[in-house]
């Protein structure tokens, strides 16, 4: 297959990047188009090595890291994510979108940034801290075991949240919402009296509109494929950093979660 075939399917996607990048889908494109020039050139500037997509954006990356387009000021108020971008350090910026927004793991994410994978995730941490104190919100915590509460409240509270209660149950977490703005909500499903994390979280969502994420050593429960299931499920034990990077993505593509049942 062609060099050029590989990137036909990946110009969409890299077209998204530019334009979070840049601010802009002028600007965007224009980094898009140096590409494609680019490889009219000489194409052995493309790491056939890598796998496309990875040797795509890896190109990508070369050139918006040294050379500076025209940009064009935006028409219309920019969105949600558009604004949590502008205060981003580039680097941090870019390591974050490339997993947050492009789906890439950690490793790729590496190597497109030329970095090792213990600096990714120092990027990947500073931007979770940037992002938070943009947006630095109420967290519910819904948790029956002391230790993982402590620990949850501990990475909000690390990356500026504020934690405005730790409910073990059902009737403590409507009690601790009530009258409180929340902004973000982490839930087990399995609590202490018996009550279910998940009822807990509907009857919430009536009121409340924040991102909820699920923490749980069950997810079988959740993944059923049947109803609807929650975009942001994290299995015990976890990663601290995981919950963090979550919790940042979450609040920073300003998604709330919709006022419906989750199965």
């Amino acid at each position: 297959m062609s060099i050029a075939q590989q990137l036909t399917s990946h110009l969409p996607y890299l077209r998204r990047y530019a334009r979070a990048l840049s601010g802009s889908q002028k600007s965007g494109d224009a980094y898009v188009v140096s590409l494609l020039e680019a490889l009219v050139a000489d194409q052995a500037v493309f790491d056939t090595k890598l796998p496309s997509r990875v040797a795509t954006y890896k190109l990508f990356t070369t050139m918006w890291n040294s050379v500076s387009l025209n940009s064009e000021e935006r028409s219309s108020p920019a969105i949600v994510a558009d604004r949590h971008l502008e205060a981003l350090r580039p680097m941090s910026r870019q390591a974050f979108l490339l997993v947050a927004m492009e789906r890439f793991d950690e490793r790729d994410a590496a190597r497109i940034l030329d970095v090792e994978p213990t600096q990714l995730r120092q990027l990947l941490d500073q931007a979770n801290r940037e992002i938070a104190a943009q947006i630095a919100t109420n967290v519910l915590i819904i948790e029956d075991e002391p230790l993982i509460a402590m620990d949850l409240e501990a990475i909000m509270e690390d990356i500026g949240h504020n934690v405005v209660g730790v409910a073990r149950t059902h009737s403590e977490a409507i009690e601790i919402a009530r009258d409180r703005n929340i902004g973000l909500i982490l839930a087990d499903i399995q609590l202490a009296d018996g009550s279910s994390g998940i009822d807990a979280v509907n009857e919430l969502l009536s009121s409340v509109s924040a991102p909820v994420i699920f923490i749980t050593a069950f997810p079988e429960r959740l993944l059923t494929g049947q109803r609807a299931e929650p975009t942001y499920l994290i299995t015990k034990p976890f990663q601290p950093s995981l919950v963090a990077a979550l919790s940042s993505q979450a609040l920073f593509f300003g998604e709330k979660a919709e006022r419906k049942q989750v199965a």
